[in-house]
């Protein structure tokens, strides 16, 4: 097995597997994380819940990524790489990034959740590479991530406030926005991440 499209009852699926098919890049999916060389962890839905399905495979996520295997998340899946999460309470998430997530706040006169097209303001950075200044993106959450090390930020966005649009630490790369549903230019960085080594 190659690249793995984790199915662990929280994640948008199909769109990603046909999005990387597009790409000529075939994913499996699975529940099981065995001979995965490449990991996408998709994500719809609440952060405690999702922990919750994830917590058989935590270990192995964890230790997969401490041994360099390349792996991807996608909106929820970003949140779930952090230390925590404020979403209904404090819950813990994977540890693989620094940081946590919060809701934005709700007195600035913009609806929450932010939701739709969004300019990305990328940094010098891999998973970016081929995306340009105020290329957009498609967007559907109501808190976004604290990164506590900023130079893993790969790009950044604006709503409310200025947060973490994508990740690129090491072999743990992120998404806030769905690549899947962001045309020519979520292509692009799934291609990115899909032809990394």
């Amino acid at each position: 097995m190659s690249s793995l499209l984790l199915d662990y009852g929280m994640g948008n699926l199909r769109s990603v597997e046909k999005a990387c098919a597009a790409l000529g890049s075939p994913v499996t999916i699975s529940s099981s994380l065995a001979g995965a060389t490449k990991v996408i962890v998709p994500g719809v839905g609440a952060f405690a819940a999702a922990m919750e399905n994830l917590r058989p495979l935590a270990g192995d996520l964890r230790k997969m990524a401490e041994d360099g295997v390349p792996i991807l998340g996608i909106c929820l899946g970003q949140q779930l790489f952090f230390e925590s999460s404020d979403e209904f309470g404090y819950h813990e998430g994977l540890g693989l990034l620094p940081g946590r997530v919060v809701y934005f706040p709700k007195d600035r006169g913009l609806k929450v959740p932010h939701m739709g097209w969004s300019p990305l303001q990328p940094t010098q950075n891999p998973l970016l590479e081929g995306v340009v200044p105020g290329d957009h993106v498609y967007f559907v959450h109501s808190l976004y991530t604290e990164c506590d090390d900023e130079a893993s930020v790969a790009a950044w966005a604006d709503y409310i406030v200025r947060f973490p649009a994508a990740i690129c630490r090491r072999n743990v790369w992120a998404t806030q926005f769905h690549p899947e549903k962001s045309g020519s230019v979520g292509l692009t960085i799934l291609k990115n991440f899909l032809s990394c080594s």
